[in-house]
């Protein structure tokens, strides 16, 4: 029953460049209008509504309704489940946000921290963000702990419905090479490694363009030969990388 107030703030944010919509016409940027589609007129965001239908009545829903569903679970994030982190598939995860406490509950964050660093586990939670239920994972990384929307299980989609290979069209040979190329390729895991190059490589082109010279495209080579065996294309992996 420790109470921690707090602030939610977005962990993220997009690495693409900040495109505009235009008109190739005229170079007029596009713009989306809110338009009743009974009058044709655009509404303002102070008139929009939302609305359930049930039994063919639509029932128009305010503020308050969504509180009243469930003004607890609107209100707090109430951590009550506790486990390993490496339970939960990463299949699951969706945004994360850095939590920062009111300068009220700056010793019960910090105890909840610490006692999540010692105990190695995460804590789940869930409440309402908005107007819908979400389901989340609290770790600390740093001083920091990060609140992480997970998905409802009912969310993820069956993978019956896919034509897949079965592990019979593996050969031992084939599976012996593959896996020798994974331990040649394996190496300590560093986010800081992993670049955005393709929004670089972008924004070079535009500067191009804005110089008036045509951007060269460049020709793309498909790995591996289409005519050689897949043991041929494994062989061939594991010689470019001894080579590298």
């Amino acid at each position: 029953m420790v109470n921690i107030p707090v602030k939610l703030y977005s962990a993220t944010e997009q690495s693409n460049l900040d495109l505009d919509m235009v008109d190739r016409r005229d170079m007029g940027k596009i713009h989306f209008k809110r338009v009743n589609e009974n009058t044709g007129k655009e509404v303002v965001w102070e008139d929009i509504g939302k609305v359930y239908v049930l039994e063919g009545s639509q029932i128009l829903l305010d503020d308050s309704d969504f509180e009243e569903a469930a003004p607890e679970k609107s209100k707090l994030i109430e951590v009550n489940h506790f486990v390993d982190e490496k339970e939960i598939d990463s299949i699951y995860y969706e945004n994360s946000y850095y939590v920062e406490p009111e300068k009220s509950g700056a010793k019960a964050y910090a105890l909840l921290r610490e006692a999540l660093v010692q105990s190695g586990k995460v804590g789940v939670a869930q409440f309402v963000m908005r107007t819908a239920s979400a389901l989340t994972v609290i770790k600390p990384k740093g001083n920091i702990l990060v609140l992480s929307k997970i998905r409802f299980a009912q969310e993820i989609r069956d993978t019956d419905e896919f034509t897949l290979p079965s592990k019979t069209d593996v050969k031992p040979a084939e599976l012996k090479m593959a896996l020798s190329l994974i331990e040649q390729y394996t190496d300590a895991f560093n986010i800081e490694q992993f670049k955005d190059e393709y929004s670089a490589a972008l924004l070079e082109v535009i500067k191009q363009k804005a110089k008036g010279t045509k951007p060269q495209v460049k020709s793309i080579k498909m790995p591996g030969d289409s005519t050689q065996s897949l043991m041929d294309q494994l062989k061939a992996s594991l010689e470019k990388k001894k080579a590298s």
